[in-house]
């Protein structure tokens, strides 16, 4: 119809300006559902899969039926102590002070290590169950009935950093996506006004290794934990600071969504990183409407409030972190990661007091959120994972503290299917190596993404011809015992 090339000046006399970025929203829209069907194909997640485990009852995104629809990672930044705290060691406690084993290898070299060093602190049964915990953690032995403590963990390093990626991500490298960003890419948010994939931590400082803790690594980067405040504005600048009326709000949506479309049409070699950023500015509006409420402890009761230590100064800031982790997973945020303050486990001196602070800052919210998930109806699709990176020697450090331990550690899960009550696993009789029911932490992946839906092996993003997953090259295990 048109001979030689047009350019924009030439349509304007054709169609209107607005009409013009109304039809360029209408073909980027097209351009984003086309590149979201190619993800689903990275996926592994044809049409006809997709139908057929519809008509099953099986979510979207799910391989099979899941036992959970979010998690809650109450994570210990620092590595704590299992012989303090859930592995009983009374042989460790008989020779301590004892010169260490020839067959304790593999220590960390930061400062020269001392003899075994048992726990000051008492064990004794909890529960119906009957599983030992330590008298430092009562609120926590108060669930056990509903907790599975591993007590056989290992893992690959020594090192906080590569630790803290193996623990998150499944390597030892960084610049992966945490279990997080796996979960919100496989299955999204279930409520579109809120993330998929939240952040709770203290909001003056970042912990250690800092925002690689929640990052979406190669995946899309909509897929990155975003961070709630929990004290004041939930998140910075999602409102203006000055009131605005509705039709002016709504004009610079226009006014934005139509420069987003130009800015974005006119830079097609990043379009998947300005695509994903467009959606976070979205989220964002959205989140206006949503985000202040969801974290608006005020709707509390206050036995609520109480249950969750606001009325302790040592337990108010944890708390409240445990509480809105537990509005969020309410209102379909699939992924919410609950950090302490700093790296408060890292016990490299004066380990029985510091574990014992450590202990009085979090036992209580930590068992306040597992009782209120469960009085709510909540605790069975609800899956609380709580450990650190690593665990601490059984060998004194500079005489009373413990150093990084990698061989053998504990940590504890609860709800999503799991079934409580029970202690998997061993170490040794000194606590140093973990002998029976080893679990690596490419297991613990596998069986957090089984409870979920996924198959692990399937969870797939194809880079550079290769499709990655979380477990990776591990021949990973779901702990079928563990499981309800």
């Amino acid at each position: 119809m048109f001979a030689g090339r047009m350019n924009v000046d030439d349509l304007a006399g054709l169609i209107s300006r607005r009409e013009l970025f109304s039809r360029s929203a209408a073909g980027i829209a097209g351009m984003a559902l086309a590149a979201l069907l190619c993800e689903d194909e990275a996926r592994g997640a044809a049409s006809e899969a997709s139908t057929a485990a519809a008509g099953a009852g099986i979510p979207p995104g799910c391989h099979f039926r899941p036992r959970a629809r979010s998690v809650i990672q109450l994570f210990q930044h620092g590595g704590p102590s299992h012989m303090d705290l859930f592995d009983p060691k009374p042989e460790l406690n008989k020779r301590s002070g004892q010169p260490m084993p020839d067959s304790f290898t593999d220590l960390v070299q930061i400062t020269k290590h001392g003899g075994l060093l048992g726990s000051p602190y008492k064990f004794a049964p909890a529960g119906r169950c009957g599983v030992e915990y330590s008298e430092i953690v009562p609120h926590i032995a108060g669930c056990a009935d509903d907790i599975a403590v591993i007590r056989s963990m290992y893992t690959e390093h020594n090192n906080h950093e590569q630790a803290l990626w193996h623990m998150h991500t499944g390597r030892i490298v960084a610049g992966r996506p945490t279990v997080g960003a796996w979960m919100s890419y496989a299955l999204g948010s279930d409520n579109h006004n809120l993330p998929a994939y939240v952040v709770l931590r203290n909001d003056a400082a970042l912990p250690v290794d800092g925002v690689r803790n929640w990052s979406s690594g190669f995946l899309p980067p909509e897929h990155q934990g975003v961070h709630f405040r929990h004290t004041g504005t939930p998140v910075l600048y999602l409102q203006p600071t000055t009131p605005v009326s509705d039709n002016v709000r709504r004009a610079r949506a226009e006014l934005l969504q139509s420069l987003n479309a130009d800015h974005l049409a006119r830079h097609r070699e990043i379009a998947s990183r300005l695509e994903a950023r467009i959606a976070s500015y979205e989220m964002a509006a959205r989140m206006q409407l949503e985000a202040a409420g969801a974290l608006d402890l005020s709707r509390e009761t206050e036995e609520t409030r109480k249950l969750y230590g606001f009325d302790n100064p040592k337990t108010e800031s944890y708390g409240r972190r445990c509480l809105i982790a537990r509005r969020l997973v309410e209102r379909g945020v699939r992924f919410v990661q609950v950090f302490v303050q700093g790296q408060i486990w890292d016990t490299h001196d004066k380990n029985a007091e510091r574990t014992k602070n450590c202990c009085d800052e979090i036992d209580r919210p930590s068992a306040a959120l597992v009782q209120d998930l469960k009085r709510r109806g909540l605790l069975d699709e609800c899956l609380v994972v709580w450990g650190g990176e690593f665990g601490r020697t059984p060998v004194s450090q500079g005489g009373d503290g413990r150093d990084h331990h990698k061989q053998g550690f504990s940590l504890w899960l609860a709800g999503g299917g799991i079934r409580g009550g029970q202690a998997y696993g061993t170490t040794d009789e000194l606590g140093y190596y973990a002998v029976e029911n080893r679990v690596m932490v490419a297991d613990l992946h596998a069986t957090i993404l089984h409870l979920l839906g996924l198959d692990h092996h399937r969870l797939t993003y194809h880079l550079q011809g290769r499709d990655e997953r979380l477990t990776d090259v591990y021949d990973a295990k779901v702990l079928e015992r563990l499981i309800d």
